[in-house]
């Protein structure tokens, strides 16, 4: 990292950001729009360790110049030393390298900035809303929190997509899914959680937000503010724009 990626990779060197070879071993289209690769880490898992929703930034050559996009880690295994990543495509120089990746294809990554601090006391209910982007960062905070009461907005269809619940045999009664087609620029899931939302609110909810970034920060001033639940309850975060 440094040069080779920019001012970009320069500012993450100076943060102390640690930056990692990964070799693709599998890849599989789910659907013509969602693929999945396996990559062994090299050596990543092992210096960094694994929390739920953990992401790293992957580097991408965009017409010469270094792109970087952050994606979830899938089924994270530290003692094989292997992950998986799983793209929902669009156009865009990532999209293009997922789309042509093949076994033995390598992949820089750098980890800096992810993490994930556990709500205390611990969620009597989860509220997930995301979309194809965020979908295996919601898997992994569902999978965190099995017993844990949820209701996900969903921001498209799950058909065919490998969503958690579904693919370990069916929702499970405590997992609530509601899906909203985008429309408006995200505008009918803003309508959406705002009606539906208020219901769903108790002392110790926990609120994750991960959609496109204007949406996002529409839903999280709206949490927040309008409906006052406490900074330390909500995680908010744009996966696109």
């Amino acid at each position: 990292m440094g040069q080779g990626h920019g001012w970009q990779g320069t500012v993450l060197k100076l943060l102390r950001a640690r930056d990692f070879t990964c070799t693709v071993t599998a890849a599989e289209d789910v659907t013509d729009t969602y693929r999945r690769l396996r990559l062994t880490d090299g050596g990543m898992l092992a210096a960094t360790g694994v929390h739920p929703t953990m992401w790293v930034r992957l580097w991408f050559d965009n017409a010469g110049k270094p792109h970087q996009r952050a994606y979830t880690l899938v089924d994270p295994d530290p003692q094989a030393g292997t992950f998986g990543l799983e793209f929902a495509l669009h156009e865009g120089c990532a999209s293009d390298w997922a789309r042509a990746a093949a076994p033995g294809d390598t992949v820089e990554a750098t980890v800096h900035g992810t993490g994930f601090d556990a709500p205390a006391p611990p969620p009597s209910r989860l509220v997930a809303i995301g979309d194809p982007a965020s979908l295996p960062a919601v898997n992994s905070l569902l999978a965190a929190f099995p017993q844990t009461p949820a209701t996900v907005f969903f921001e498209g269809a799950l058909t065919g997509l490998p969503f958690g619940a579904r693919r370990e045999g069916g929702d499970a009664p405590h997992r609530d899914v509601r899906e909203i087609p985008r429309v408006d620029g995200g505008a009918l899931l803003v309508e959406h959680v705002r009606a539906e939302l208020p219901a769903l609110l108790d002392e110790d909810v926990f609120v994750w937000i991960a959609c496109e970034a204007a949406t996002t920060r529409a839903l999280s001033a709206y949490v927040r503010k309008e409906l006052a639940v406490p900074r330390q309850r909500v995680h908010a975060l744009g996966y696109w724009r």
